[in-house]
């Protein structure tokens, strides 16, 4: 949703239509962050002494950290936020002016040696989440880490090792899970016999080639998107039925974009994702998710409406706004210093991980691969 660069009319049109689909608080983030990222200062801003309360770290300040994960902490807890970290010092210090944090810096170490810091949200480019989590999980910190959280498996590795050897939890930031229309997903589905058939179909932001995500160092669209629906599907399949994993890609020239990846679990339920990103899509993305297991047929769009039918019985769950479940994930990953959240085992980051990198290396190489076990035997 760029509103610096777009017609007038355009940008009332599209926040309109933004406070219909999220409401009013959230699309007020969104439009201010357009400004954000762009913002620079003629004199960088003073920065504070050490406050009660402010003990969060965010390593990362784009768009997504200031409109969402920041601006979640601060609905439900307040300004908790004591620093900012970004590469580019003026978004750092505009996320940190903006959630009144104590100081800003454009050098992580600062951050994961912070004492006063106990939980630290991992916001930043593809390449750097792993390397960052692994260092702040090191420091003794807590961790958020948003998808994905490995660009490759020695990272996941690493990360997983990291995870068992110190006390520092770890959430990720697969939101969707969190839905609450996913957790009617997931209560309708286990009322019924395995195995399932499950469908996603999703339009994507269009992305110009030259986007950062595609720059080979940062994993690029399979592992920086398609890793939420695959994250997704892993959620709806028992651990005891997932294994083995059959993945069977079938894409276009670029493995990236205009693509389907399917997938055979143990215990025989199927799954697809097609993944398309042809042109700009009004709305964001528009996502869109069918089951047929046992006797239920169920219709999941856009995050907003679920229908279920069960023979002769039909129901409709409709939310007033989309909920992708940004705001209990980050809220979540706030618990683990504050709530008592165990946060999230080391077997399932290494799986979810294992999923999208497999998912990745079966449309580069355009073959069927094959995931026999987990691989992994640390569990916490």
């Amino acid at each position: 949703m760029d509103y610096t660069s777009t017609p007038l009319l355009t940008k009332v049109r599209k926040a309109a239509r933004y406070v219909r689909l999220y409401g009013v608080a959230s699309t007020k983030a969104r439009v201010k962050s357009q400004y954000h990222m762009r913002r620079r200062f003629a004199s960088l801003p003073a920065t504070r002494e050490h406050r009660t309360g402010r003990h969060v770290g965010f390593l990362g300040c784009g768009n997504f950290a200031f409109a969402t994960v920041a601006h979640h902490l601060r609905r439900n807890f307040g300004n908790v936020i004591r620093a900012t970290m970004d590469i580019d010092i003026h978004r750092a210090a505009s996320l940190f002016q903006e959630y009144d944090a104590d100081y800003y810096t454009d050098d992580a170490k600062r951050i994961i040696e912070d004492p006063a810091i106990d939980l630290v949200y991992v916001v930043s480019n593809h390449a750097s989440h792993a390397r960052y989590a692994i260092e702040a999980l090191h420091a003794g910190k807590s961790v958020h880490i948003e998808k994905p959280h490995a660009v490759h498996r020695e990272e996941l590795e690493e990360l997983c090792a990291a995870m068992r050897d110190h006390p520092g939890r770890v959430n990720l930031g697969f939101n969707r899970p969190a839905s609450v229309l996913t957790n009617e997903v997931k209560d309708e589905l286990a009322q019924q016999p395995r195995p399932g058939v499950y469908n996603w179909f999703v339009v994507g932001h269009h992305i110009a080639p030259d986007h950062w995500y595609m720059r080979p160092e940062e994993g690029g669209r399979v592992v920086g998107n398609l890793c939420h629906w695959s994250d997704f599907l892993l959620h709806l399949v028992p651990a005891e039925a997932r294994y083995p994993i059959r993945i069977i890609p079938a894409r276009a020239e670029v493995p990236d974009n205009d693509l389907v990846v399917s997938y055979i679990f143990g215990d025989g339920t199927v799954a697809s994702i097609a993944f398309t990103a042809k042109g700009h899509t009004f709305e964001g993305v528009r996502e869109r998710f069918h089951a047929h297991q046992g006797d239920a047929i169920l219709t999941l769009t856009d995050f907003q409406r679920l229908d279920v039918e069960i023979v002769d019985r039909k129901r409709v769950h409709k939310l007033p706004f989309r909920d992708h479940g940004h705001a209990a994930t980050v809220l979540r990953s706030y618990a683990m210093v504050r709530g008592g959240d165990p946060g999230q085992s080391t077997q399932h980051v290494w799986e979810t991980g294992l999923l999208y990198l497999e998912t990745r290396r079966a449309l580069e190489e355009n073959q069927p691969l094959t995931i026999e076990s987990p691989h992994y035997t640390y569990e916490r």
